[in-house]
Order: structure tokens, then C-alpha cells, then sequence
């Protein structure tokens, strides 16, 4: 009962929420228009605002998921913007003041929908260097990906940016933090992008781990089958040896209630580094304590659009970037795609590039 009137309370604030959007938009509209039918528009206005719901129906109707994934990044800026673009219409007395402050909002909003799409579809190569105790000579260089949420709008094309900016370094080894797909692997079959994820080619191979958008999915074997296919080496709660260069865990995501403690999956490594991927940084203390050289997340996307990022800085530890706590390496990256609208402010999508330098212990 709790839970069925938690659900109606926020169905009502949302819909109060669109209602008080939608009465604005139309004002605006109806300010350089002749004769704007207020029902047709209330229609269009409310399939708009409930289309990311009617996607998730079924397959058949992808293009209102598409449609609401825009929606979730008009609606946030929306509700900064036009309470503001009120109160000036209230406060200013002049001629037209409707229409051209509307303007004015309208214009902000479109460049941030440009600005955000560039920074989405344009992404970046940062680089780290970290210097771990250990007896190999060669730097071990690293290729670290997150959340790609792989799909219709995170699809091929962007896929390809990321392996050919991956390749271009000549890794020895890349590694995928979790949330390889938006949730159902269908669209990664379905479009043909496991020929893309193939052509990856580090010496020492492909490997990652699930994020939370997999176990929404519900199709983790299939997924798993799939990466497979694709060459990565998914790792689900296991520890392995990589060419006799570095031990590599790869946890399941916290989604999961009966992963195994990091403890567990600790390997007696001796003088080789030991490697740890969990798509998400909610627990940075174990893997310090355990004696982990690196450990790599993501899913924070660093908030994704501005100014989420106070949101994510105050959930985790550490929601971005790289810190050293004793003597273990955190990275956690924003990712390389987007979750909802493939928009990004400030944060950008991105691929990371790691060097692993060794000193030899005492």
C-alpha cells in the first residue's frame, strides 16, 4: 500500500510539474501564432511528456523511447529555465515581453541541446600514469571504457570512435567497466555491432564486467554469449591471471545482492600488480585494504548533465577521476556514452588511457 501511494504521489507532483511546463510553452506559442487549437496541443504535450513510459512497452515502440529520452533532457533544463523566464515576464513591462523572453529561454535551451550533443558524440582520450610496486620491467598500458549503453542512440557509430581511438593507442590490454549495453542486448545484435567490438586488438586481450543496466535487462547469459562473440572476456565474481603480467578481478555489479566479497576473490599475487574492475565506486576502503594496485569503475557518468554532479559528489567517494588511497589506484570514469538523451554538460564522453609503471620492491 506504502509503495502504491508513493507512486501516485509522484504521478501527481510529475503531472503538476508538465501541467505547469506545458501552460508555459503554450503562452509562448500562442504569443506569435493565430489561432493555436490549446487541446491538440495538450495532446502532443502529454504523449511527449509520457513517451520514455509508452516506449518502455515493447520493442515496436522505440521511437517514443527515443522521443523520451530527449524529453528527460528538456524537462531538467526546462525546469531551471522557464521559472526564471516567468518571473522576468512579471517583472518586466514591456511590449511583446512574452514572446521575446520565450525567445530567449527557447534559444538557451537549443544550444544546450547542441552543445550537449557535441560533447556526447565527441569524445575524448585522457591520460593517467601510476606507479605500482613490482618486479616487471615493461609498463603495462591500459585502455579503461564505462557505460557505453550501447543501443539505439549510443549505437554503432559510436562504438567506432571508441575502437578506433582505442586501437590508435596500442594498448596491451582494454578493459570495459560495466553497462556495455542499454539494458536489452537486442540492439547490439541487431545492429551488427559485435563487428565493430572485434576489431578491437590489444595483445594481452579484451575483458569486462557487468554494470546495473545489464541486470536491468535481464539478459545476462544472452549478453554474456554476445561479448563472447565480440571478443570480451566478461568476468563475473573470478580472479584470472593474464600472461603471467597482472591478476585481473572482475566483480559482479552491486545490483547483484549475492556477489562475493572483494576478500574472497583476493589472489596471492606476489610480485605481479593486481587489477580490480567494479562498475560501480561505492566501497573504495576494501580494495585498499586488500593491497589492489588499480581499481577501475564508472556509472557515475560524472552526473552526465550539469548540474548533476553535485548529486553524484555527495553518493560516492570518489564520483570522477582518479585518486591514490594507500597504496591503491582509483580511477572511476564519466564514460564513454550516455544514459536517456545523448546529451552531456559538463561532463564529455570519454576513454581513458592508463600507464602502469613498476618499482621494484624493498
Amino acid at each position: 500500500m506504502k509503495i502504491l501511494t508513493g507512486i501516485g504521489g509522484a504521478l501527481f507532483i510529475y503531472t503538476g510539474i508538465i501541467g505547469y511546463l506545458g501552460w508555459a510553452v503554450y503562452t509562448w506559442l500562442d504569443s506569435f501564432t493565430d489561432g493555436m487549437n490549446p487541446w491538440i496541443f495538450a495532446i502532443f504535450w502529454v504523449i511527449f511528456a509520457y513517451s520514455y513510459i509508452i516506449g518502455r512497452l515493447g520493442h515496436k515502440w522505440l521511437g517514443f523511447t527515443i522521443l523520451g529520452s530527449y524529453w528527460f533532457a528538456f524537462l531538467q533544463y526546462a525546469i531551471l529555465l522557464i521559472p526564471a523566464a516567468n518571473v522576468i515576464v512579471l517583472l518586466v513591462n514591456f511590449t511583446n515581453d512574452v514572446f521575446i523572453i520565450g525567445s530567449v529561454t527557447a534559444v538557451i535551451l537549443l544550444l544546450i541541446f547542441i552543445a550537449g550533443t557535441y560533447l556526447a558524440y565527441s569524445p575524448v582520450v585522457r591520460t593517467l600514469e601510476i606507479t605500482v610496486d613490482g618486479e616487471e620491467k615493461e609498463p603495462l598500458h591500459m585502455v579503461v571504457g564505462s557505460d557505453f549503453h550501447l543501443g539505439v542512440l549510443s549505437g554503432k557509430r559510436h562504438l567506432k570512435r571508441f575502437v578506433e581511438k582505442a586501437n590508435s593507442l596500442n594498448p596491451d590490454v582494454v578493459f570495459l567497466a560495466g553497462d556495455l549495453v542499454d539494458d536489452d542486448p537486442i540492439w547490439y545484435a541487431r545492429y551488427g555491432m559485435s563487428e565493430v567490438m572485434e576489431q578491437l586488438n590489444p595483445s594481452l586481450g579484451v575483458y569486462g564486467v557487468l554494470g546495473n543496466h545489464e541486470y536491468y535487462g535481464k539478459k545476462i547469459p544472452l549478453l554474456v554469449r554476445i561479448m563472447e562473440k565480440s571478443g570480451v572476456n566478461i568476468l563475473r565474481d573470478e580472479t584470472i591471471l593474464v600472461a603471467n603480467r597482472f591478476y585481473l578481478t572482475g566483480r559482479e555489479d552491486r545490483t547483484n545482492g549475492k556477489r562475493h566479497p572483494l576478500s574472497q576473490l583476493k589472489p596471492d599475487k606476489g610480485s605481479l600488480p593486481w587489477i580490480v574492475m567494479d562498475h560501480t565506486p561505492s566501497d573504495l576502503k576494501a580494495p585498499s585494504q586488500l593491497g589492489a594496485d588499480f581499481h577501475m569503475s564508472g556509472h557515475t557518468h560524472k552526473g552526465q548533465m550539469w548540474p548533476n554532479h553535485l548529486l553524484t559528489k555527495r553518493i560516492f567517494e570518489l564520483d570522477y577521476g582518479y585518486r591514490l588511497i594507500e597504496k591503491t589506484h582509483f580511477l572511476v570514469s564519466s564514460g564513454f556514452g550516455f544514459w536517456g538523451p545523448p546529451l552531456r554538460i559538463g561532463s564529455r564522453s570519454e576513454l581513458w588511457s592508463v600507464t602502469m609503471n613498476f618499482r621494484p620492491t624493498s
